[in-house]
């Protein structure tokens, strides 16, 4: 049976890419090769009229070093993890479900068990070092693979999370929605290490958001101010040569407070001076790359509202005239 999973070429895409889909298969053999596709990991009962009517399921995986992200759609399925399929792997990943359509029931632990209705939005956390029953309609779910020792280096007593909700009523929650937007637009054309980096800041978003929420203590606050500066500074660096990039403009897309958007600048000397010297620093490799570009072309495109005052601020970061460091190092 031919299981239609696709590598996409990583020099091409920037990152390690598969696409799986059903539909390829004949309608008969869909839900045979959703289950095997899951099989290294979940348990997926098989219905005759799953078998009879077809099963539409697509996965598209994103691997960057120690980080995984899905984004999946499915007919309605159940998918299970038994103490019995535990103890024959080795997955101990936490996986944090995003759910972007749909609702999804959840069924964790075994004595008390706990049963969880996630609807939109809403961040399901999972413990894949423990037991749970997921019962899906047709949804699409969106899942970070996150190595243990990373969430329990931010939530100290992670494995009580298992089975929890988060939803988006924090300041900190509220950024996740444009993060995911973000990722899922960009993600399949970043190089490696962009890749590692976005997924990594739109984790440690999440892992931090869910601690929050459900009060757990540890590096939280280290984690969410690594994921708030790095989700502020990718903003600076799309916008760059974008003339109306200023700190109101930062302030609007990262929707952080004002007071906070300001202290996670403070050691660059705020963030007007970290966008212009950013903007001074794009200019120099500009002035050395397009040999023939007009420095005034270069200046503008860069947001300085003119020639002498792009050469000012020029010659107090690199001591001398945006000609003389094109000149010197051509």
């Amino acid at each position: 049976m031919t299981t239609h999973l696709t590598d996409v070429n990583p020099f091409a895409s920037g990152i390690d890419h598969q696409h799986f889909t059903t539909l390829n298969e004949a309608p008969k053999r869909q839900m045979l090769a959703w289950r095997d596709r899951l099989s290294h990991n979940l348990d997926v009962p098989v219905t005759r009229a799953q078998v009879a009517d077809g099963f539409r399921g697509t996965i598209d995986s994103y691997r960057a070093k120690d980080l995984m992200f899905l984004d999946s759609q499915t007919d309605p399925v159940q998918q299970t993890r038994s103490v019995a399929r535990i103890s024959t792997d080795t997955m101990r990943d936490y996986v944090f479900h995003v759910l972007m359509e749909g609702s999804v029931e959840t069924v964790t632990g075994l004595y008390p068990q706990r049963k969880s209705l996630q609807t939109v939005p809403g961040i399901l956390a999972l413990d894949m070092n423990q037991p749970m029953t997921m019962v899906r309609p047709a949804v699409r779910v969106l899942a970070f693979f996150l190595p243990r020792a990373m969430v329990e280096a931010v939530l100290p007593g992670a494995e009580s999370i298992h089975g929890r909700v988060a939803d988006y009523t924090s300041p900190l929650a509220r950024m996740i929605p444009a993060q995911l937007a973000a990722l899922c637009r960009n993600l399949p054309t970043m190089r490696p290490v962009e890749a590692h980096r976005a997924l990594r800041t739109c984790a440690y978003l999440i892992v931090a958001a869910f601690g929050k929420q459900t009060g757990l203590s540890g590096n939280v606050r280290a984690a969410a101010r690594a994921a708030m500066f790095d989700t502020a500074r990718r903003y600076i660096e799309a916008n760059l040569h974008e003339a109306e990039l200023c700190p109101e403009g930062v302030l609007n897309a990262s929707q952080l407070r004002r007071p906070t958007l300001y202290r996670l600048f403070e050691h660059e000397g705020g963030l007007a001076t970290y966008i212009r010297n950013r903007r001074l620093r794009e200019a120099a490799d500009e002035l050395l790359r397009f040999q023939n570009k007009a420095v005034v072309e270069i200046a503008y495109g860069l947001g300085f509202k003119s020639q002498a005052d792009f050469n000012h601020a020029f010659r107090r970061a690199y001591d001398m005239s945006p000609r003389d460091f094109r000149a010197g190092r051509s």
